[in-house]
């Protein structure tokens, strides 16, 4: 009788523990679901000046006369997609730039960092629109889709101003660049320079890979 009852009575109290916390076991609770959830936000979030949301940024476009920049990238696993961060999108000289031409849209294959349903379904179908052969792979396109020029890799120490150089020279023979303002950063010719041998690692499951 004995061997019935007390794990009876020691599960009865374990379910009372887990319906009936103590006002100390909530708040601890509490905070944890906060925490996480700030900090799956805040990973998730595209960097200040970018958006993820694919659909808004061609309505931006349309409405500032402007073209897409397009940014595949694996943000939480390809190294030289974050040196390419470091050494052009995030100098005040590309900000200037991007600010007259481009709507810029990060389209990102992470290993790790949450996406929402939606941005990766979005992100898939991008990637099969704009084939990719590696990561980073810059797309620049009008609002309307047609691609104008593209970037593959990165190589270290481009920096900005050949960086830019290399995408308006493209740009300038697809046609006229979208306003009329004089763009800054021109320089030498640049194709991006050779690129990480990790950029050939296949995309997180869900995701196609390079092609």
């Amino acid at each position: 009788m004995i061997r019935k009852v007390l794990p009876f009575r020691a599960a009865r109290t374990f379910l009372a523990a887990v319906c009936h916390p103590s006002s100390t076991m909530k708040t601890a609770l509490l905070t944890f679901l906060l925490v996480a959830t700030l900090t799956i936000s805040l990973r998730a979030a595209p960097p200040k000046g970018w958006t993820d949301n694919y659909a808004k940024a061609v309505e931006t476009a349309k409405a500032e006369n402007k073209d897409l920049l397009l940014d595949f990238t694996g943000s939480d696993w390809c190294g030289f997609c974050k040196l390419l961060d470091k050494e052009v999108f995030s100098t005040p000289q590309f900000t200037s730039w991007a600010k007259k031409y481009v709507v810029l849209v990060e389209v990102d294959f992470p290993h790790s960092t949450p996406l929402s349903p939606a941005v990766k379904a979005q992100n898939a179908q991008l990637a099969s629109k704009y084939p990719v052969h590696g990561y980073p792979t810059v797309v620049v396109i009008t609002p309307d889709g047609q691609e104008v020029a593209k970037q593959v890799g990165y190589g270290p120490g481009t920096g900005v101003a050949a960086y830019i150089s290399g995408l308006e020279g493209q740009m300038k023979k697809a046609g006229p660049m979208p306003v009329a303002t004089a763009a800054s950063g021109t320089g030498g010719g640049n194709n991006g320079g050779p690129q990480e041998p990790s950029i050939f690692k296949s995309p997180p499951p869900g995701f196609p890979p390079a092609k």
